[in-house]
């Protein structure tokens, strides 16, 4: 056999060898890339873990990452009540900075949805409310109030906080049964007081009252001022709803505002309807309008 008949002869079995060296080889390199890739993801998901600690649900309950859809939500529906679509976006932005930042310091956390508590610390300072007396009516750990007092010194105002809420040691809702608080820290004057402490000089002067704000004691001792601001996030019951906006009217400065929590929650219908009765009546307060949970009137100046 010639060397050239040898050469045609032996090319198919050299050609069935070098597809198989190729095939070895790309082998090879796909391991090797399946291995890296996996070894980067092993790395990328340790050095998620830790952000998952400061935003997931662990020791709160609820998760402070929001989907995108839900931030965009709550900037445009804070920029429809509000008007200043810029601010709207600086002060959300800003809220939700706070919030991880108190959650992370305090003792006890804040009640609510992200986007909602991010709303309301937003929204209030927006508002432009007559003066700079707040009333809030159901605190749980006091660090809404902490919030609330930082969003209103950001811009320019001189916060002056009165707290009323039972301080019971849990959160108390009629026709619930509310077991340990998610964080394990007791709801008490103590942790709120903490809490208020890292609002600096306006935190540690708040006033604190331990009661129901239906008490006609408790009222009478912080009816003492008009209120350019008050929040109701207290008895979520129709009545107990009923008896806090009843009570608002009559304490709300010309122009004040009301925000009204968890409004239009599917948890607590009692809201919506109180906030539909009363609405029905001869009042002073005006519906500006939602943002995530959270209803926001103005009284008439």
């Amino acid at each position: 056999m010639t060397t050239k008949a040898a050469r045609r002869a032996l090319r198919p079995i050299a050609d069935l060898i070098d597809q198989r060296i190729e095939r070895q080889i790309r082998r090879s390199i796909e391991e090797d890339s399946k291995s890296g890739l996996r070894r980067e993801l092993t790395v990328l998901r340790d050095r998620q873990r830790p952000l998952e600690l400061l935003l997931d649900g662990t020791g709160r309950g609820v998760s402070r990452l929001p989907a995108q859809v839900h931030l965009n939500r709550a900037i445009d529906e804070l920029a429809a009540v509000t008007g200043d679509r810029d601010g709207a976006e600086r002060n959300i932005a800003q809220a939700f900075r706070l919030l991880i930042a108190l959650e992370s310091l305090g003792v006890g956390r804040i009640a609510g949805g992200t986007m909602n508590i991010c709303g309301k610390l937003s929204a209030v300072p927006l508002l432009d409310p007559p003066n700079d007396e707040i009333l809030e009516i159901g605190t749980l750990y006091g660090m809404f109030g902490a919030a609330l007092i930082r969003m209103m010194e950001r811009a320019g105002r001189n916060p002056s906080l009165t707290i009323v809420d039972p301080l019971a040691g849990l959160q108390l809702q009629p026709g619930t049964t509310e077991g340990d608080d998610p964080t394990g820290t007791p709801a008490r004057e103590a942790a709120v007081r903490t809490n208020l402490a890292l609002a600096g000089v306006a935190g540690a002067a708040a006033r604190v009252q331990q009661g129901f704000s239906e008490d006609p004691e408790v009222r009478a001792k912080v009816s003492d001022r008009s209120y350019g601001t008050i929040i109701v996030d207290g008895d979520h019951s129709a009545a107990g709803v009923s008896a806090d906006l009843e009570w608002a009217e009559q304490i709300v400065a010309p122009g004040g505002i009301v925000v009204l929590d968890d409004f239009g929650h599917a948890k607590w219908p009692g809201i919506k309807e109180a906030f539909d009765k009363h609405m029905a009546t001869d009042t002073r307060l005006t519906f500006l309008g939602q943002v995530a949970n959270s209803a926001y009137l103005r009284a008439e100046a």
